[in-house]
């Protein structure tokens, strides 16, 4: 069997969901399961809702109306007909969202998020499927919820392999085209989680190991794997070939392209992963798999903006040694801050986090009672893997450097 995954930007608008087509009917779809992103930006339209929900209920009626409207602007070129079941699902859904929120005690910000978010994944596997059937390609709509089991820390969650293992069995019928959503999950108790933003990858890959898939491709507004985010980089080039490892490197630093859990059931299984253009479905794209590290060998350049660099040093110049070290990062994991690069002495310590859940102030207050802090927030962490002295001053040009670290393959450097 066969796993593709289409993210947000291609199923943005009614000519996507229509291409999407197209590159079903180009490359075949017999075997095939199909992970579907929220469409477009719904994801963060979907977070307004939660977060209207918890600030500013008076916004909260206009943020899911929103939502509403979009879908309706994708709905109605694709179903001329309004009588088409399509419209009935999708209110359903609508409606859902409405009642959790009507009847919701819960004050976790963390567990309303991820049942209210995953709807838009919900919705657009809901069009796509049923435009799909209209237009006689017969295909059978997945709650991925069903198959993949997690615990209950919502919105970080870890797979419950063995679970969603024997799902699989029950649920997926290898001969069949499939139609689910990424992203989601759900716990014992049958509750929605998540498992990370553009975490559809990741479904497509825990899908793909549990049934012993032949490959996973991820269709991309991107030719394939580029050395370097277009959206910062004037100039970028093809990696027409990746190692499991390199790619995994990639990821770890914060390739943007393939997220970074998605790899490791990957190559548990050698399952070749390629990452093409849905705009150009014929081309060969990049392909992550056994063998040669990567091809071209050129410096690969990864950007991670709004990070946070924190600099301790002791109070009475005791060393910083592996007790405090362990002190710091147990910190660290209860206030849920991603460590994205650590450098130390023996009386100081420097670290680049990620503030993904807002927690960083209640960090700082412990932190103060015990070290000298300095802080400097919005910085952004460049790394460069096989990087060459003029890579590095490409990079440099312009910035002030507050941290810099070099190993054999890979240099990085917290800049302002």
């Amino acid at each position: 069997m066969r796993i593709f995954k289409f993210g947000g930007a291609s199923v943005k608008d009614a000519t996507g969901v229509k291409n999407v087509v197209k590159v079903l009917q180009e490359g075949g779809f017999e075997n095939t399961l199909v992970v579907v992103s929220a469409m477009g930006k719904t994801t963060n339209a979907m977070e307004a809702i939660v977060n209207a929900y918890f600030d500013n209920k008076n916004e909260l009626t206009g943020a899911l109306q929103e939502v509403k409207n979009y879908h309706d602007t994708v709905l109605k070129p694709l179903f001329e007909n309004k009588q088409h079941p399509v419209y009935k699902k999708v209110k359903s859904l609508f409606d859902e969202i409405e009642g959790f929120l009507a009847w919701n005690k819960s004050p976790n910000y963390n567990f309303v998020y991820d049942q209210i978010v995953g709807y838009g994944e919900l919705i657009s596997t809901t069009i796509i499927s049923e435009y799909l059937n209209k237009i006689e390609i017969v295909n059978q709509w997945l709650d991925v919820r069903h198959v993949v089991k997690t615990d209950a820390n919502y919105r970080d969650t870890k797979v419950d392999w063995t679970a969603t293992q024997e799902n699989v069995k029950q649920h997926i019928d290898s001969k069949k085209l499939y139609i689910t959503q990424g992203f989601l999950g759900s716990d014992a108790n049958n509750f929605t989680t998540t498992l990370g933003r553009e975490g559809s990858d990741y479904t497509a890959a825990i899908l793909a190991y549990c049934l012993n898939a032949n490959s996973v491709t991820i269709w991309k507004d991107v030719p394939g794997v580029l050395n370097a985010d277009p959206r910062y980089f004037k100039e970028t080039q093809l990696l027409q070939k990746i190692s499991y490892r390199e790619a995994i490197e990639l990821a770890f630093y914060g390739a943007s392209v393939i997220h970074p859990k998605t790899l490791q059931p990957l190559q548990g299984k050698e399952i070749p992963l390629h990452v093409k253009s849905f705009l150009q479905p014929k081309n060969d794209g990049t392909t992550v798999g056994k063998g040669v590290s990567i091809a071209p060998k050129v410096p690969c350049f990864i950007v991670k903006k709004n990070q946070v660099l924190i600099k301790l040093s002791s109070l009475d110049f005791s060393f910083i040694v592996e007790n405090s070290i362990s002190e710091l990062f147990k910190l660290f994991h209860d206030n849920k801050i991603k460590v994205d690069l650590i450098q130390n002495s023996a009386i100081s310590f420097s670290v680049c986090v990620d503030n993904k859940f807002g927690r960083l102030d209640g960090l700082l207050n412990t932190l103060k009672s015990r070290f000298k802090v300095t802080c400097h927030e919005n910085v952004s962490l460049y790394t460069i893997r096989h990087f060459n002295e003029e890579a590095i001053d490409f990079l440099m040009n312009g910035y002030e450097v507050l941290l810099e670290q070099r190993g054999q393959e890979t240099v990085q450097f917290v800049m302002k």
